[in-house]
């Protein structure tokens, strides 16, 4: 058996992550490349035999204390070799003493809790095809007329580390549209539409209530025109659930949260839609 050669991918090779990712049915985003490059460069792995590709994963550094995992793909005729081991170890190294979490498929959830994750929760994809709104909500403002230290802010809330530069990315990328409700002058709900392999995803969609998250929503299927979109939900927010059944999205898969240490105390309450399972 050739030896497998790890390496980092360059911000110009992870669409190499990406196009497997696809073939495994994960629907990316049209743009997802150029945005994941961003919060560390460093953070994508290749394992290569004879110069082939032949396994992926990410570990990306968000600060020093907190790292997401995803995109650990093996492809098919290589599996079993013991070549996944060797790369996600790579990964693991690459966090050094940071908490790490991921959204893993639920059929792995033993094998990441004998690398030290447990379980947080269950994340949960609905789609469907959804009729755009006649008139969003006079509330509803582009994302980009907030203040970008306000939504920075807000998504600190919500996610156990603070991402300014892929944040600000993911909101100023050609193709992503980001829309905001505001009550009394001040932020109560936010959230991204952008195009994907199929159809639309949602995300984030971040609400202090379901009332404020359905108008955010339905000024961004507006934006997009309806069509098949994607919601990615945390099945512990039960409101957020009975928004994508309100919209009439059915389930897809699921995908178990899960992290090898403590994170800040967040308001999944105000989660609504994660930003990607790929990087949190």
């Amino acid at each position: 058996m050739s030896d497998l050669q790890i390496r980092n991918l360059r911000p110009e090779e992870i669409t190499i992550a990406i196009d497997w990712a696809a073939a495994e049915g994960w629907n990316p985003g049209l743009a997802d490349a150029a945005c994941f490059a961003i919060p560390d460069a460093q953070g994508f792995f290749v394992g290569e035999i004879d110069g082939e590709p032949v396994a992926t994963v990410s570990c990306v550094n968000y600060g020093d204390r907190f790292a997401f995992l995803g995109f650990y793909i093996v492809r098919e005729p290589f599996r079993g070799a013991g070549h996944g081991l060797r790369i996600w170890n790579a990964a693991i190294a690459h966090a050094g003493t940071r908490v790490i979490g991921l959204d893993g498929v639920v059929a792995q959830q033993e094998n990441y809790r004998k690398s030290g994750f447990q379980l947080a929760y269950a994340n949960i994809r609905y789609g469907g095809v959804v009729t755009a709104p006649s008139k969003p909500s006079a509330e509803v403002v582009a994302l980009d007329e907030i203040p970008f230290a306000i939504v920075e802010a807000d998504d600190a809330t919500v996610f156990p580390a603070r991402r300014s530069a892929f944040l600000r990315a993911w909101i100023n990328t050609p193709g992503h549209v980001g829309r905001a409700l505001l009550r009394d002058g001040r932020l109560a709900a936010w959230g991204l539409i952008r195009p994907c392999r199929t159809g639309c995803k949602i995300g984030p969609l971040v609400a202090d209530d379901r009332a404020a998250a359905e108008a955010v929503v339905q000024a961004l299927l507006g934006s997009a025109g309806g069509g098949e979109v994607f919601l990615d939900v945390p099945a512990v927010n039960p409101d957020a659930v009975a928004l994508a059944e309100q919209l009439g999205l059915k389930p897809v898969f699921e995908t178990a949260r899960m992290y090898t240490g403590p994170i800040p105390p967040l308001r999944i309450d105000r989660i609504f839609g994660v930003t990607s399972f790929e990087l949190g």
